[in-house]
């Protein structure tokens, strides 16, 4: 079992060793946890739930004016779990080179489709996660990750994991991408993305985001099948967000042939790093009950820079 003192402790020395170098680094951290009331098909309970809380350093270190390492080192801890049980599990995980080719890592990633959602998921990691009725949310280990130079504000993404072992099988996911997902480098963010036998499945993705003033609303369409044998399935999403200065709104809707989730809630900002929110989610399957969520909770960011 993984020692979460172990885990930090590493992080502060890592990021202790670098601090003396000219070079950008940063050891981040994420609390999230809210109290809900949910239905899963019987009767109503309470839980106190941990929404991918994380912890992590990252940062480029310039080996000379044309190449810096990268790295990434990110767990994500659960806060609410029982004592004694593992707190910490692997997010992404990587080293590589960045220069005028681009950028390449290799360890534990997230795939080119999954980026290819940007931020207009307004409900990731919450109950209502697109995750619910959606394939292609993957974060894989063994796996290289290519990201081309920007051009006009296009990029192009690719990661390949590999066999793993001599009878296993590899696995690739690839996009384009527009803009930038945080909106600030472009009003518009636009991806396409494909993978091949992630995780058993081909799936399509393409999705636009478009901030105007305090409103942004964003789409995505997915088209996913089996990669051997089964039938094709298609589903589409829309999300708005409205900023009132003092609430943020959010609303999403999603389908997969006759699946459906439903998400509607607010932020009320405390802070800079700091927020209150609350949200409500539904989630329907063709075959499964009718799932209900209420939540109300708290979300707390902090870093330090070396």
């Amino acid at each position: 079992m993984t020692s979460p003192k172990m885990i930090l402790l590493l992080c502060l020395t890592a990021t202790q060793a670098i601090a003396d170098e000219p070079n950008q680094g940063e050891f981040y951290a994420k609390l999230n946890v809210d109290a809900q009331s949910s239905d899963e098909g019987g009767d109503r309970f309470s839980e106190i739930k941990n929404n991918n809380s994380w912890v992590g350093v990252k940062g480029a270190y310039e080996l000379n004016s044309d190449i810096s390492v990268v790295y990434r080192l990110e767990w994500k801890v659960d806060i609410t779990g029982e004592s004694g049980s593992d707190s910490l599990t692997e997010r992404p995980q990587y080293v590589g080179v960045r220069g005028n080719f681009g950028e390449i890592t290799l360890g534990r990633n997230f795939t080119a489709l999954w980026m290819a959602q940007g931020k207009i998921d307004l409900y990731n990691h919450y109950e209502g996660d697109i995750a619910k009725i959606w394939k292609g949310e993957n974060r894989l280990s063994d796996v290289a990750t290519y990201i081309s130079p920007s051009y006009q504000g296009f990029d192009v993404r690719v990661t390949y994991q590999a066999e793993k072992t001599a009878d296993g099988d590899s696995a690739t996911s690839a996009g384009i991408y527009y803009g930038d997902a945080n909106l600030k480098k472009h009003p518009i963010f636009a991806a396409i993305a494909h993978d091949f036998d992630v995780k058993g499945y081909d799936t399509t993705r393409a999705s636009v985001q478009y901030k105007m003033g305090k409103h942004v609303i964003g789409g995505m369409v997915q088209r996913q099948e089996p990669s051997i044998g089964g039938d094709s399935q298609s589903g589409a999403l829309v999300s708005y967000s409205f900023n009132s200065g003092s609430l943020i709104y959010k609303l999403q809707y999603q389908t997969l042939e006759d699946d459906r989730t439903f998400n509607l809630g607010f932020d009320y900002p405390l802070g800079k790093q700091t927020k209150l929110y609350a949200w409500y989610a539904q989630i329907e399957k063709e075959e499964n009950p009718d799932n209900t969520f209420i939540a109300i909770g708290f979300e707390h960011k902090l870093s330090y820079k070396f």
